[in-house]
């Protein structure tokens, strides 16, 4: 079975949702559940989804430092 670009770009996101979600949760010492809904909350998560700006193609750290700081209503 061959993988066209767009299965492709799936599994691609799916795998960096899950390293922000668990760099998230290793950062803040909160459980993975927890951090799975706040990313998911996110404008950031939004961003990915919808390709903006080629934002999903930034590494996972970088991207996790940037929810801290531009959504911290998030973590009130």
């Amino acid at each position: 079975m061959r993988c066209n670009q767009e299965q492709l770009e799936k599994i691609y996101i799916q795998s960096l949702d899950n390293s922000i979600i668990s760099y998230l949760s290793e950062k803040k010492g909160i459980d993975n559940r927890i951090s799975m809904d706040i990313y998911y909350k996110s404008q950031l998560c939004i961003q990915i989804h919808n390709g903006e700006n080629g934002v999903q193609y930034l590494d996972y750290k970088y991207l996790v430092e940037d929810l801290l700081e531009n959504e911290k209503n998030l973590f009130m």
